[in-house]
């Protein structure tokens, strides 16, 4: 049976086939992990593929905070038609149907990603992120290059970000401090802790959030599919991301940046300086905001799929 996801967006390209997903393991942790190591979760994915002989290494995908692997799930399908490649959309952990953990940073997300390939026999793979996932990406490839082949960076700089960690508090507090009653309804749910949202960050981004929020269908208890308490207190971290990615080499393998020029996430005036941590590497501007993939898809694969494609 199929296993099927809603994406942000419809997106009008021919369906390529969307595998079931293997049956949900206990975590193993390796003996090889040790204490200085944090645990890595079992991530939640859906794997497609296309009619193509699978001949180059499999495409890992990671979404951006509040995402979800239903956000690749249009672009993974296009995707699968025009690359030699099985591509995996992953639930980053503390996100969508993947375990909740009390650690989140991108040393964590990357522990999850290594894990992932071992587990599949996976010597390599290229990968690719946005926003929070792109991240998660760059510091990936920078401590584990040996098994990234490839990396696309999906609208978002290694050096800053455009939000203040306080900013960003407000959101979570916004989040956290919805109390709704069992009683209502789904839509009635929504509408209240849309205009609760609404204080505290924009339409879009509010938008986003709301596809995170979750109502059981026993006891009518709402909440949210993000564990947002733990990112809320793991957002000091995002401050300290450029310090702990200085600490690793360059990723000296084939990159490429896809940006918004419409978004904050990445300026022009710190490419020189991305050159220096990415030295292969290239950037495409869009005309598009911060969600690059969504706003402008034919061009988004367009480029993606020529990368993907190459023999460098």
């Amino acid at each position: 049976m199929q296993r099927l996801t809603k994406s942000l967006r419809s997106l009008p390209f021919p369906a390529g086939k969307i595998l079931p997903p293997a049956p949900r393991a206990a975590l193993v942790v390796r003996r090889e992990y040790s204490s200085e190591l944090p645990e890595p979760v079992e991530l939640s994915f859906d794997a497609y593929v296309g009619d193509n002989p699978e001949t180059r290494p499999p495409l890992l995908t990671y979404h951006g905070l509040f995402g979800s692997k239903q956000n690749w799930r249009g672009i993974s399908k296009a995707l699968v038609r025009k690359v030699s490649r099985k591509v995996y959309a992953m639930d980053v952990r503390n996100h969508g149907e993947s375990p909740h953990s009390s650690v989140h940073n991108s040393r964590a997300m990357s522990e999850d990603l290594r894990w992932f390939m071992e587990q599949r026999n996976h010597p390599s793979a290229a990968c690719m992120g946005h926003s929070m996932g792109g991240r998660s990406m760059m510091y990936f490839a920078r401590k584990y290059p040996e098994l990234v082949e490839r990396l696309i960076v999906v609208d978002i700089s290694p050096i800053s970000v455009p939000r203040s960690t306080g900013e960003m508090a407000e959101i979570f507090d916004a989040m956290l401090s919805l109390d709704l009653s069992p009683t209502l309804s789904m839509s009635e749910g929504r509408k209240i802790a849309r205009e609760k949202l609404l204080k505290a960050t924009e339409d879009q981004t509010v938008d986003f959030i709301m596809l995170n929020l979750r109502k059981d269908p026993d006891t009518g208890a709402f909440t949210w599919a993000c564990n947002a308490q733990v990112l809320r207190d793991f957002l000091t971290r995002f401050d300290k991301y450029q310090t702990r990615l200085e600490e690793l080499p360059p990723y000296t393998g084939p990159t490429t940046f896809i940006c918004g020029t419409r978004s904050p996430y990445m300026r022009p005036e710190q490419w020189p300086k991305i050159q220096e941590m990415f030295p292969n590497s290239e950037i495409h501007w869009l005309e598009a905001g911060h969600l690059v993939h969504f706003e402008k898809p034919q061009e988004f694969l367009t480029i993606a799929s020529e990368f993907l494609n190459r023999t460098d």
